[in-house]
């Protein structure tokens, strides 16, 4: 595997062997201090980020390696108008490997043809978000110790998270796995993954815009915001924005092992009440992201 684009690329060996890494370098950190040592990560970021960025960055750090890069397109090159084939042919001659988010769908997958070290789709645009969808697996792994025989929650934004898109696509190849996706009508997830990715393998889905309702059902939750930067009408935005918020109350018929996972950031759709609840996960979830790009990083670069 030279680069990571789409979580799809991934076979689910490689996925449960970087799994199986990501929790050995939580068991033994001290092995993987000096992995990638003399190596560079670049992070080119032109799009805001906050846990991606500094995950990939404490990530390299962790297996001493350096990071150089850029957190905004307007501290960048692109600010004067240079395209991201030349960006990429730059970065490529400073750093051994590159973590790209960009707000364009497919900017990533151009860099990957324009450069000979491995490319990271750190997010691109609504498409796709494949480290997110490592850190949700890691994290259902931890907390469910399997992949199959689950009932998944999906809430919020399906039709722009990036994040839902993907780990539709990587749970659906695990069996018996059934997806209850609870969003308003403007928000549903988008015709083509629902037909190439649940009607075409037989996954069974069901679509509601009722959470209460579909919460005893639930193994796992996967709450997700509004995303305001996906709107171009701030009326549309301000009226779905709060369509969903988890409060303890809506908890009251959840299973006791429910996992409520979040990508972050969030706003305001899961009360800051939640936080203490047992089955609150997201901010292991936080945390699992670094080791699971750790692990990822080590495969992109083969490093033993």
């Amino acid at each position: 595997m030279k680069h990571l684009i789409d979580i799809m690329e991934l076979t689910v060996e490689e996925i449960d062997e970087m799994i199986a890494v990501a929790k050995d370098i939580i068991a033994n950190p001290d092995d993987y201090a000096e992995k990638c040592r003399r190596k560079k990560l670049a992070t080119l970021f032109f799009e805001p980020s906050t846990r991606t960025r500094l995950s990939f960055e404490a990530a390299m750090y962790e297996l001493g390696g350096n990071v150089i890069g850029f957190s905004e397109a307007q501290s960048s090159s692109a600010a004067k108008g240079e395209s991201v084939a030349d960006t990429i042919r730059t970065v490529g001659a400073y750093a051994d490997i590159i973590a790209m988010r960009h707000p364009k769908e497919g900017a990533p997958l151009v860099a990957s043809r324009k450069t000979i070290v491995p490319i990271i789709n750190a997010g691109d645009g609504g498409h796709n978000h494949p480290t997110q969808t490592l850190t949700d697996l890691l994290t259902i792994s931890r907390e469910k110790g399997r992949f199959n025989d689950l009932t998944i929650g999906l809430c919020g934004d399906l039709k722009f998270g990036r994040t839902v898109h993907s780990l539709i696509s990587a749970m659906s190849r695990y069996e018996n796995v059934k997806f209850i996706l609870i969003s308003p009508e403007e928000l549903k997830i988008p015709e083509y993954l629902k037909q190439e990715v649940l009607v075409k393998n037989n996954i069974e889905f069901v679509e509601t815009t009722d959470l209460e309702a579909a919460m005893p059902q639930l193994d796992i939750l996967y709450m997700t915001r509004v995303q305001r930067e996906r709107f171009f009408n701030e009326q549309d935005y301000l009226r779905l924005k709060d369509s969903y918020i988890l409060t303890p109350d809506k908890l009251e018929n959840a299973k006791e092992d429910l996992s409520i996972l979040h990508p972050l950031p969030r706003v305001n759709e899961i009360s800051t009440a939640v936080d203490d609840d047992p089955r609150a996960t997201y901010f292991e979830q936080v945390l699992n992201g670094k080791y699971i790009r750790m692990a990822l990083i080590l495969k992109l670069l083969e490093v033993k």
